[in-house]
């Protein structure tokens, strides 16, 4: 598991849940349950890293705190 701030929440509009990454910009995943929605945002996260790395971006470091809100 990744170390970074995730914030889960319920879309009405998307009728999914949303995790946003607030360290990593733009880095968001959603799922039909919260727990397809978190494990979705650990492959979105990845992803992100792996993407900075090739094109040569700063990756930012973790806050360290984990943050599910609902």
């Amino acid at each position: 598991m990744n170390k970074y701030k995730q914030i889960i929440y319920w879309s009405e509009e998307d009728n999914r849940f949303i995790v946003e990454v607030p360290e990593l910009p733009g880095c968001m995943a959603d799922g039909t349950t919260e727990t397809e929605a978190l494990k979705n945002a650990e492959q979105v996260i990845s992803e992100w890293i792996e993407t900075a790395r090739i094109l040569g971006r700063e990756i930012p470091q973790p806050e360290g705190r984990l943050v599910y809100m609902g």
